[in-house]
């Protein structure tokens, strides 16, 4: 389990680690922006105990070879669809939010299907990996699809849609690199295509007003079009440099709703403007780089396919969430990796940069 020498640590990706302890701070400062006006500083101490432990996670992941995981898959897999269950059947969050996502066990409350990102990102690749022989004979990939989507079916019951499109996209680009014929790919854009009026009937009101909003930005400006219309409009505010820290009109008047998760992106444009923004895109860039150069370079199916189903993670969360609050996507509540306030949400985005830094050292690089 723990097998680690001295000298192996002449692997370990130390770009990778200060690219996310930059985002760690970075994230920092703009939740504190975004939280001035409340007057409690509840949100950013959550935030920093939430590093805290994930640094703490990333140690023991960095020391442990990620094969142990894979001996896990089985087990991993069965505790992420219990808590799954559990949810549909003492979950909270419809009244709030939409949807039945949040788990209260004691004093500590959590949304579980972030750990099951995770969770399944690791039990499908080890999967993957003992089928991939037959990975394109139809039995296999049904088998495979059959595994994967189980979890996704009982996200969707929550209903978690936005969630729900995170895991079909790293499901599907894990897919991809495991080396599937484009035939299927082909089978399954079809199939998507013919389950989109299915999809239409089966969503809520709100879910439909945020697409007619989104086809449509001013057709309700003050009711369901409101908080695209408020971000919009304070990003626009920030200009090049923005209006300084800690002085956004839009911000700190709570113009902007969820201005602390879902629309964090918003509070950093409008207070560091066009600069502020593309420092954080560059940030993301080198991050996913060297995500992509680990999976790469690792020299088997298992540590590749979990790298890149994290980077697909981190891929979706950022065009999602800079794209919905520019307008260039549907309002979903997708937040910001390492800035959005969410103790879970930055514990398991740590969790997977510690399992990334994990493959990396344990796994020598392939010759070509």
């Amino acid at each position: 389990m723990f097998n680690l020498k001295l000298k192996s640590f002449k692997k370990f990706d130390f770009v990778l680690l200060f690219i996310m302890l930059i985002l760690c701070g970075y994230g920092l400062i703009i939740l504190k922006s975004a939280t001035l006006s409340y007057g409690t500083n509840s949100y950013l101490k959550s935030q920093i105990m939430a590093i805290i432990i994930g640094l703490f996670a990333i140690l023991i992941l960095v020391l442990m070879d990620y094969e142990f995981l894979g001996k896990l898959y089985i087990p991993i897999y069965i505790v992420c669809n219990l808590l799954l269950i559990a949810v549909l059947i003492f979950g909270f969050g419809e009244e709030d939010w939409g949807a039945r996502s949040w788990l209260k066990i004691g004093p500590v409350s959590f949304q579980p299907s972030e750990f099951v990102k995770i969770g399944l990102i690791i039990s499908l690749a080890k999967f993957i990996d003992i089928n991939k022989e037959k990975i394109n004979e139809p039995f296999t990939l049904l088998k495979i699809l059959a595994f994967a989507g189980f979890p996704v079916l009982l996200i969707l019951k929550q209903p978690d849609f936005g969630t729900a499109l995170v895991f079909i996209f790293f499901i599907a680009i894990m897919l991809f690199v495991a080396g599937i014929r484009w035939k299927y790919i082909g089978i399954a854009f079809l199939t998507a295509l013919a389950a989109m009026p299915v999809l239409w009937f089966r969503l809520d009101p709100y879910q439909r007003d945020r697409i007619f909003d989104f086809l449509e930005p001013e057709r309700n400006p003050t009711g369901s079009g409101y908080q695209a219309l408020q971000g919009k409009i304070a990003i626009g505010s920030g200009k090049i440099f923005g209006r300084g820290l800690f002085q956004g009109v839009f911000t700190q008047f709570n113009y902007i709703p969820e201005k602390q998760t879902d629309f964090i992106f918003a509070v950093l444009v409008e207070e560091l403007g066009f600069i502020g923004g593309i420092f954080l895109i560059g940030l993301y860039f080198i991050l996913l780089t060297r995500l992509i150069k680990i999976s790469k370079n690792c020299n088997d199916l298992f540590g590749s396919l979990m790298v890149i189903g994290i980077a697909a993670i981190f891929v979706f969360h950022i065009w999602e969430n800079i794209g919905m609050t520019i307008g260039l996507m549907p309002i979903t509540g997708i937040p910001l990796p390492f800035i959005s306030h969410g103790g879970t949400f930055m514990l398991i985005n740590m969790v997977g940069i510690g399992i990334a830094l994990s493959v990396g050292l344990h796994r020598e690089a392939l010759t070509y």
